[in-house]
């Protein structure tokens, strides 16, 4: 008798519980479709471009930021050090670069066209010797030898001019295009190691990409910390996200943009939001789906955007979607 008993009030609970299912499917069969899901909020592990050590930490857990905020401070003292280095190496090499542009100093070029003058005057004294030589040699008072000699030494301050006139038409000219060309690049490369260490120096000081609450805090002044290790832990305000699961089923309800409403059990509010995403892969999808009833337990992903967020929602929190309208009330699909 009391196995009886059981086994009818079990009939009696499954009796009711496909009741309520069925009245629950005809409401939304006849109108709003109820989905349940979870807040998201996204958040982002801040840390610095450059190694060092950390000087200073300003806001702790549960602090609110704005955007730009500063958050951390790395000691500064070598990134100052190598901007000085820089900016001594962009001094020197514009000093080059302008000396290449202007040429030879007015007195330089002063010095070779006297040199000019100088070679000018030893060949023609070297030329009146070989003519000498060279009639003392008819006479018999000279020898062969010294006159060859004096050849030689006339051909040699020939020579001796034409170099001259040579280095005076360079320092008249300047320097090469191409030497120019170079020390432009050499200042380039200078500049641009002075920015990169301006930016190393920028870098030494973390700043809020958005506003939010820090939920972690990870390291504390002090810390020695390498290049993209995280220090703070940031909770963005915007944007919201609710991540709720649609049957197979009740797909054909929704589509990306249509409207939602959102509530939670911590508040009477009711927050407005659109689908945003619908996954197109089924979860839970059994191994093999050949029936009907099978078919039904498939469901899909999807991603609802908050227009009105607020802090009142938090991560993980449960939340009800409700969507308005019957399955022809779908948008078109967007060509």
């Amino acid at each position: 008798m009391k196995r009886r008993i059981a086994v009818i009030a079990a009939l009696a609970l499954v009796a009711a519980g496909l009741l309520v299912a069925w009245n629950q499917r005809s409401t939304q069969d006849a109108g709003t479709l109820r989905l349940y899901g979870n807040v998201e909020i996204r958040e982002v592990d801040l840390a610095f471009r450059q190694s060092g050590r950390v000087q200073a930490m300003h806001p702790d857990e549960g602090d609110r930021v704005e955007v730009g905020a500063p958050l951390a401070e790395l000691d500064d003292r070598p990134f100052r050090d190598a901007l000085a280095a820089a900016d001594a190496s962009v001094a020197l090499a514009q000093a080059e670069f302008a000396k290449l542009q202007a040429g030879l100093r007015p007195q330089e070029v002063t010095q070779a066209r006297e040199a000019v003058k100088q070679a000018q005057a030893l060949a023609t004294d070297a030329e009146a010797n070989f003519r000498r030589q060279h009639e003392l040699l008819t006479t018999g008072a000279s020898s062969q030898r010294t006159v060859d000699a004096a050849r030689t030494a006339r051909d040699q301050a020939v020579a001796a001019v034409a170099a001259a006139r040579a280095a005076l038409s360079q320092a008249q000219e300047g320097f090469r295009q191409e030497d120019i060309a170079a020390g432009e690049a050499r200042l380039a490369a200078a500049q641009a190691v002075r920015a990169q260490a301006a930016t190393a120096l920028d870098d030494t000081v973390l700043v809020a990409p958005s506003a939010g609450t820090i939920s972690v805090r990870i390291r504390e002044p002090g810390s020695m910390v390498a290049s993209q290790s995280p220090v703070y832990r940031l909770s963005l305000d915007a944007p919201v996200y609710v991540r709720a699961y649609v049957g197979e089923t009740d797909l054909g309800r929704i589509a990306p943009g249509v409207p939602v409403r959102v509530r939670s059990d911590s508040s009477e509010r009711t927050y407005r939001g659109r689908v945003g995403f619908i996954s197109p892969r089924a979860e839970f999808t059994p191994k093999s789906v050949e029936t009907t009833d099978l078919r039904t337990d498939l469901v899909y992903r999807l991603r609802i955007v908050l227009e009105d967020g607020d802090a009142a929602l938090r991560q993980g929190m449960p939340v009800t979607i409700e969507v308005d309208g019957t399955p022809g009330d779908r948008p078109p699909a967007a060509n």
